[in-house]
């Protein structure tokens, strides 16, 4: 019962972070929420019993991959 409501709320988490990364107009929101869903992938992972690929989820993309994603937007020159 337990389980069936952490991943009910975990899959949620995912389906409206995921929705919000197609749909955000901000480049900036839709890169966090992009980290959101990644997380939530890694505990997706964590439930399924695979903690190692739950570590790397977290370190390689959401850690590597969206920092490289936000250095990028700060790094754009925005004109007017």
């Amino acid at each position: 019962m337990l389980e069936s409501l952490v991943f009910g709320s975990v899959a949620l988490i995912l389906i409206l972070s995921s929705i919000m990364v197609v749909k955000s107009r901000q480049v900036m929101h839709s890169a966090l929420s992009l980290a959101a869903m990644l997380i939530g992938v890694a505990g997706i992972y964590v439930m399924l019993q695979a903690e190692f690929l739950a570590a790397v989820q977290i370190l390689v993309y959401a850690g590597g991959v969206v920092i490289l994603i936000v250095f990028a937007i700060f790094m754009m020159r925005w004109e007017k």
